[in-house]
């Protein structure tokens, strides 16, 4: 077991520019790129409306077995590495877990989610569940997961194996410090090397998408305005030079 190394954390005005932008326009956007799917299956808002993008620390699990797990939860609570990673939490971090899909046990639960709010975390996505629901709610964090369970984190058949490690979620590889945007439509992952350039085509795309919806609003063509028409391209950059950017 490892308990990971400290992320690299992105430039600030990459996790500015994505913020804004919505988990959709950004996981088409990196589907034009290449990146064909990098929204995380499965993987439901708990919080309506909640909106993070952040730096991901990682939480890999892996099935127990008895020659390397041993559970320990009260003798030595330092070998339980669903703490560890919440050490590395700074401001605006976001926790991705790989629970393998367990639907058994609660990775996290009301005394760690209230240590994760309290070093100003942005928000937790689990390939798994959580506990503790009731209070849980209360402390308002930003959630995705699979669902919820009574079990706690080792009860099952998964333990906590690696703190900051490449790891799967939802079906999507997530490196450690890649930037994880969520939103109501989901979680997507967006590797740093490709940010700025999806931050750059999807402001272009929700520009014109506003002016598009705008028309289709009005009743007007839908062949003509979605997607935009190159013939109504001298429209739609009239339209711009009277409505700037905000």
């Amino acid at each position: 077991m490892t308990s990971g190394a400290e992320i690299q954390r992105p430039a600030k005005e990459l996790i500015e520019g994505l913020r804004g932008l919505g988990a959709a326009t950004i996981a088409g956007t990196l589907g034009h790129m290449g990146f064909r799917n990098p929204h995380m299956t499965g993987i439901l808002p708990q919080t309506k409306g909640k909106v993070i993008c952040g730096p991901a620390l990682t939480l890999q699990c892996l099935p127990q077995r008895p020659d390397l797990f041993s559970e320990g939860e009260y003798a030595d609570p330092e070998t339980q590495l669903h703490r560890h990673v919440l050490y590395h939490v700074q401001d605006g971090d976001v926790v991705v877990v790989d629970a393998r899909g367990d639907m058994r046990s609660g990775i996290f639960g009301d005394m760690m989610s209230t240590y994760f709010k309290g070093r100003g975390g942005a928000g937790i996505i689990i390939d798994g569940v959580m506990r503790d629901r009731p209070n849980v709610e209360k402390l308002d964090l930003a959630l995705w997961l699979k669902g919820w369970s009574p079990n706690y984190h080792v009860q099952t058949d998964i333990y906590p194996y690696a703190v900051n490690v490449t790891i799967a979620c939802g079906g999507v590889t997530v490196v450690p410090g890649d930037i994880i945007v969520a939103d109501d439509d989901g979680a997507v992952v967006v590797p740093v090397s490709m940010a700025r350039q999806v931050i750059e085509d999807g402001q272009k795309h929700a520009e014109w998408e506003e002016f598009s919806r705008m028309k289709l609003m009005a009743g007007e063509s839908l062949q003509r305005y979605y997607p935009l028409h190159p013939d109504a391209q001298e429209e739609y950059e009239a339209w711009r030079r009277e409505n700037p950017l905000r």
